[in-house]
């Protein structure tokens, strides 16, 4: 429990434990006033991670008793091993014996004990990267970690690259690698061992593979410990696996002048570039929504004969159920985390009811609802807490005996994927279910509904009584995609005022035989597709947008004869107005008008009545630079609810660099000085920027890349001046000279994961057209989020095929791989290209659903 913020000391219970808090309004970080209440609030908001990764292994502190101080008067930090005299005798601890004394660590395992770290300003927590076994002996090392730290000169922005460059390395060692932003300076990168290898033979593989970075990359990473080698560069600490070595624990506080914390990260936001650490604030937030993303980095610990009678969150479920007298499951342990999976179940039991269930932490946190589900929101109904189910709970269906804990029969009403919005423990949940198109939520047209779960206090035994309210703002049911072709003779009943549902359960199975129904359909969401999928525009004029080659400044021969505009990062669009009516257009002819709605003001800043425009729409971040994978958060999105959710956190803008019809006026024929000379005068540009005309550079070419390149830019267009607009063409009169080395590609195949992911998406197989063929040109899993690889499985498994769409796959990369249609194009950045004409360390920056495989062009 957390101590009221306005209590200078008090006595408080915590788990059964009493511990007397005192100095609560003691200013521990003076630059932004966070007291000691503060601190403690921050880890009993942690504690269920923090433990997760600090368990049982030994904790070293750092104490900073008067507080951290400030720049200009530092506080005095004590770094401390043994336990303290006055720790209280209930602290768990463990000695560890060395050549000529022995030092006694506590042990952070439960959160009474995090709570007393607290009160005696035990800030830092450190661990090493092995637990001690149930006997109190050394275990060989269950993860791996290599501390990315940034030498003078260099920054998070560098530690980030090393990192997206280890991250393929491991991969093809069978790790896959999680982020932390340290707090301090630095990226920790934590990976999952099966405690197989000895502390010295983990150290001496992170040891070669930080020289291996140091042999590839001798200007931005280093091996070497002596700080004269470090100047500009990354050192790759890979002596943290050290078994006497400790590294800070994640989610632990710094000691900083501001209150930061080591915040496990997506590789999304690494790629940032606006990453940043996180403060203990920042942090509280992200977990309320989040959990824990790094637990796939720290195995569970292993199942002893003590331990297996430890309680869990599967504990009560167990004590409830016989498994030699039930059909249902009783694992011995929980779940894997990170899954984000719903079940609504039917239950007949002594009273009909609907348990309600979503996958959180590796478990199915349960409601159950005497009249399920509201389908509208004039009316919440009742949902009582129930205990944790396991996974497993989520495909069953059957008959419950007689005499057993819920006797009845268990039919599957719905179930499907959630998203989360927000989840603060026994207080709120708030989440959309994608549900199946025949299930019981599709009643009325959609089986995508938006619930809200409020706590209301105790009720009768003990139980936590909720209300659960479908919102009012729910996704738009014409953009659902379900529901519109459903039968509702064959169709799952509604819940509704406790209907008994005597009708069809809608799970395809049998009533009185109880039968398993088939696995529920994913939700027909935002995953890419082939573009020729999508809507194209009606009553619009299609125009092809004109495409540039890719260049250099050697490739401008007579530089004063050319205007140069900044490249912006994002993607291409022809805007059609039509009497007031505005019609965008991506570079392949689709509509994109509903995924951009704040741009359909655009008629209003044109001095005509009709033009047709070309343009790039962006999404810029906090430093207002163009941001692709900002944008990628926008074009995958169909329905409206989502749309209109996600641009208030980003809008997107439009960069006009050409006009190619003015009422009715065709002006492709015109140089492109005079283009520009009308566009300038035919665009008013909007006050917040969402609509603009970005001038060309008043500069030479030098001028123009070092200024794009200064400013962070992708790069920067030549344009010939006298040059016409040529649609669909790709002219040499448009020059594109980039910094990054980037390429579209289109995706063949896919490999699957590792460990737990060994059944789902781990790599894709890429290549790119060469004549009528493909070529391959390697394999990328750097820089693919969770959230893209679960995107796009079910969309790869539909365009399965059984041979490979091309010949020239090596051996090592077809061994096990998945083939597909290639449909779907993405984009890659890359370091170089190898003389075999493949990709070197290809890092994914997102999908492209406004390209086809024919569009495609090798830009290397």
């Amino acid at each position: 429990m957390a101590p009221p913020r306005s209590s200078r000391q008090q006595t408080v219970t915590v788990e059964g434990r009493t511990l007397r808090l005192s100095n609560l309004d003691k200013v521990l970080y003076p630059a932004t006033g966070t007291t000691k209440a503060d601190v403690l609030a921050y880890y009993a908001a942690v504690a269920p991670h923090l433990i997760r990764h600090a368990a049982h292994r030994p904790v070293t502190r750092k104490r900073w008793v008067h507080g951290v101080g400030t720049p200009e008067a530092p506080g005095e930090m004590f770094f401390q091993k043994n336990i303290d005299d006055n720790a209280p005798d209930w602290v768990p601890r463990n000695a560890i014996q060395h050549k000529d004394h022995v030092n006694v660590y506590p042990l952070v395992n439960d959160l009474a004990t995090l709570t007393w770290l607290g009160q005696i300003a035990a800030i830092e927590i450190h661990v090493p990267q092995w637990r001690f076994d149930a006997d109190g002996a050394k275990e060989n090392p269950d993860r791996l970690v290599l501390d990315l730290d940034p030498g003078k000169g260099a920054a998070l922005a560098e530690c980030a690259e090393v990192a997206r460059l280890a991250r393929p390395i491991l991969q093809g060692m069978g790790l896959e690698p999680f982020p932390v932003t340290s707090g301090s300076k630095g990226i920790h990168l934590y990976c999952a061992l099966d405690g197989r290898q000895t502390s010295e033979q983990v150290s001496a593989v992170a040891h070669e593979l930080a020289r291996a970075l140091e042999a590839d990359h001798p200007d931005l990473a280093v091996s070497d410990m002596k700080k004269a080698l470090r100047s500009g560069r990354v050192l790759v600490d890979w002596s943290q696996n050290h078994v006497n070595k400790t590294t800070v624990s994640p989610y632990s506080l710094r000691g900083r002048f501001e209150p930061t914390v080591a915040a496990p990260r997506t590789w999304e936001e690494l790629d940032d570039a606006d990453l940043g650490h996180l403060d203990y604030r920042e942090m509280m937030r992200r977990i309320e929504s989040l959990g824990d993303i790094l637990a796939p980095a720290t195995p569970p610990a292993t199942v002893t004969d003590a331990a297996r009678d430890a309680p869990d969150r599967l504990s009560t479920y167990r004590a409830m159920r016989d498994a030699s007298r039930t059909p249902e499951p009783v694992p011995e342990t929980v779940g894997p985390p990170g899954g984000n999976s719903f079940v609504i179940q039917e239950h007949h039991a002594r009273r009909l009811h609907y348990d309600f269930r979503l996958e959180r932490d590796g478990v199915l946190v349960s409601w159950a609802i005497p009249k399920g589900p509201p389908l509208t929101p004039s009316r919440n109904h009742l949902a009582v807490q129930t205990e944790d189910h396991p996974l497993d709970y989520g495909s069953f269906a059957g008959t419950i005996p007689k005499g057993e804990y819920g006797a009845g029969e268990v039919y599957l009403w719905d179930s499907g994927t959630y998203e989360l919005e927000k989840w603060r423990d026994g207080k709120e949940v708030i989440c959309t279910l994608h549900g199946r198109p025949d299930g019981g939520l599709a009643r009325g047209g959609t089986a995508i509904r938006r619930y809200a779960l409020i706590n209301t206090g105790g009720g009768p035994n003990g139980k936590s009584n909720w209300l659960i309210h479908l919102m009012k703002d729910q996704p738009a049911e014409a953009d659902t995609g379900h529901g519109r072709d459903v039968d509702p003779a064959g169709s799952a009943p509604a819940p509704e005022d406790g209907a008994s549902g005597n009708g069809a359960s809608g799970n395809g199975g049998s009533r009185n035989g109880g039968d398993v129904p088939a696995a529920p359909t994913s939700p027909p969401t935002s995953s890419p597709g082939p573009a020729d999928e999508r809507a194209r525009p009606a009553g619009a004029d299609i125009v092809r947008p004109m495409l540039a080659t890719l260049g250099s400044e050697q490739a401008i021969p007579t530089p004063d004869e050319w205007a140069y505009e900044m490249k912006w990062d994002g993607v291409r669009c022809i805007a059609v107005v039509r009497d007031g009516v505005v019609t965008l257009v991506s570079r392949n002819g689709i509509d994109t008008t509903r995924t951009y709605p704040e741009l359909g003001d655009l008629g209003e800043f044109l001095s005509a009545d009709s033009a047709v425009l070309d343009g790039e729409i962006v999404a810029l971040n906090a430093k207002g630079r163009p941001d692709f994978s900002l944008l990628q958060t926008r074009m995958k999105l169909t329905h409206r609810a989502e749309i209109d959710a996600v641009r208030q956190k980003t809008p997107v803008r439009l960069m006009l660099f050409d006009l190619l019809e003015l009422d009715g006026n065709d002006l492709t024929g015109l140089e492109y000085c005079q283009r520009r000379e009308l566009l300038e005068k035919a665009v008013d540009e909007a006050e917040d920027g969402h609509v603009q005309v970005p001038p060309a550079l008043d500069a030479t070419l030098e001028e123009a890349v070092e200024a794009s390149r200064q400013l962070g830019l992708e790069g920067i267009m030549a344009k010939r001046l006298s040059s016409d607009y040529q649609p669909g063409t790709r002219s040499a009169s448009w020059v594109k000279i980039k910094h990054l080395h980037t390429q579209e590609v289109v995706v063949v195949g896919w490999r699957p994961g590792k460990g737990n992911r060994a059944a789902k998406v781990g790599s894709l197989l890429v290549a790119v057209p060469d004549g009528v063929d493909l070529r391959y040109v390697g394999r990328v899993g750097s820089g693919l989020t969770e959230r893209d690889l679960a995107e796009v499985g079910a969309r790869l498994k539909k365009l399965a095929r059984k041979t490979a769409p091309l010949d020239d796959v090596p051996g090592a990369d077809a061994s096990d791989a998945h083939w597909v249609r290639p449909a779907l194009v993405g984009e890659v950045q890359y370091s170089e290209h190898t003389g075999s004409g493949r990709l070197r360390h290809p890092v994914w920056r997102g999908w492209r659903p406004d390209k086809t495989p024919s569009d495609v062009v090798v830009e290397f």
